[in-house]
């Protein structure tokens, strides 16, 4: 199978950036979030050299839209960033997927003529907005499901995620061992990728040092060089008894601060331009799965995806499995087996963090920076979504 031929009214990427992401009360707990995604917003325009006032819409993934995220954030951050009023904007949520969803949104936006550029962006600090604050409205810190509908609950018991993680685990039958294992080799790998200067998608930004000084952050601030194995392998599970539970702090992703940003624009648009166009969408996909399970989408959602675009796993040049915990990512090296070398090369959430509403375009950002670095052709992104969904798509760079 080939991919379909390129069109002059097909979306294209034309520039994708993000910040590092910084850990939770790290480097970046300053910086509000609208000037975080004003940032990238701004910079995917001088990246790109598209004019200010030829974006068409700002689509942005944000999963807690509560306090500084409130109000749709995409709208204020738009006009933070000195782009024209004339610029609409609206904030999605789409759990752990909202960013990479709105980058799908840009595209579609931008391939069905309704726009001739668009960006899909997304932003999270877990520092100044906890995490579901707009499910728990700061009466409790966030521990699952439970103030869900009781009807929904009767039908899907929707647990925790770290417990979803668990029972992946279990059904997969991989060990504490093998997911410690996996989040030790995340961050050498985040930590080559970073010692190397790999990482040209990154938007260095200005944060605080340890002592609350000024302090720049040009890389990922979670990624742990060395790492302490045997804290790693000490560590108790989150929520199950030791001996029971495989999932802890460390074989999961991190809480973490950030925002991206990808600018689409119609081909023949950008090329009337002389805008030059970076990759192109061969796929996008959003997928349910069990809520039990939740994080299992990703196996359907990757397959649809290929099929969708002509390809194979073997055609891949880059694979970019968000690391929301190592299970999750383990379970997809187990049904697909692909080349270990091509998937998640730089490391991934677990080392180098999980901003949640930022992710998606982040990785994408990364995925794209990481294609042009081994001078590869397709790349696929698929991440895990809370309450059984998954997103994928799968890129052609130019």
């Amino acid at each position: 199978m080939t991919p379909r031929p390129a069109s002059p009214d097909e979306a294209v990427i034309l520039a994708a950036v993000r910040t590092p992401f910084g850990r939770r009360n790290g480097a970046l707990r300053d910086m509000r979030p609208d000037e975080l995604l004003a940032a990238v917003l701004r910079e995917s325009l001088v990246r790109s050299g598209l004019p200010a006032d030829r974006v068409g819409d700002v689509l942005a993934g944000c999963v807690s839209q509560a306090g500084e995220q409130g109000g749709n954030i995409a709208r204020q951050a738009v006009l933070l960033a000195g782009l024209p009023a004339a610029v609409p904007a609206a904030t999605i949520n789409r759990m752990c997927g909202s960013s990479q969803y709105a980058v799908h949104a840009a595209a579609q936006a931008v391939a069905c003529g309704d726009a001739d550029f668009a960006i899909g962006c997304g932003v999270e600090s877990m520092s100044r907005v906890p995490m579901f604050l707009d499910l728990t409205l700061g009466q409790r810190p966030f521990q699952g499901f439970d103030g869900l509908h009781p009807d929904l609950l009767a039908r899907f018991p929707i647990p925790h995620q770290v417990e979803s993680a668990e029972r992946i685990a279990q059904s997969w039958r991989l060990s504490r061992r093998e997911l410690d294992d996996y989040a030790i080799e995340s961050h050498r790998r985040a930590h080559a990728a970073r010692t190397a200067g790999l990482h040209t998608e990154i938007l260095a930004m200005p944060g605080l040092g340890g002592g609350a000084g000024p302090a720049a952050l040009a890389a990922d601030e979670g990624i742990r060089a060395p790492v302490d194995e045997a804290r790693v392998r000490g560590m108790a599970p989150v929520f199950r008894a030791p001996g029971d539970g495989r999932v802890t702090a460390a074989n999961a992703s991190q809480m973490s601060d950030g925002a991206a940003a990808v600018l689409v624009g119609r081909r023949a648009a950008a090329q009337a331009l002389g805008l030059t166009p970076r990759a192109r969408f061969l796929a996008r996909v959003a997928a349910g799965s069990d809520p039990v399970m939740q994080l299992t989408g990703i196996i359907p959602a990757t397959r649809l995806a290929l099929e969708r675009a002509g390809l194979s796993i073997r055609d891949l040049d880059w694979i970019e499995v968000n690391e929301a915990f190592a299970s999750v990512a383990l379970c997809f090296m187990r049904e697909f087996a692909p080349d270990p070398d091509r998937c998640n090369p730089w490391g991934g959430a677990i080392a180098h963090g999980h901003p949640l509403g930022a992710t998606g375009a982040g990785l994408m950002a990364k995925m794209l920076a990481g294609l042009r670095q081994r001078d590869g052709r397709f790349g696929l992104q698929v991440m895990c979504i809370g309450h059984g969904m998954a997103t994928a798509t799968v890129i052609e760079r130019l």
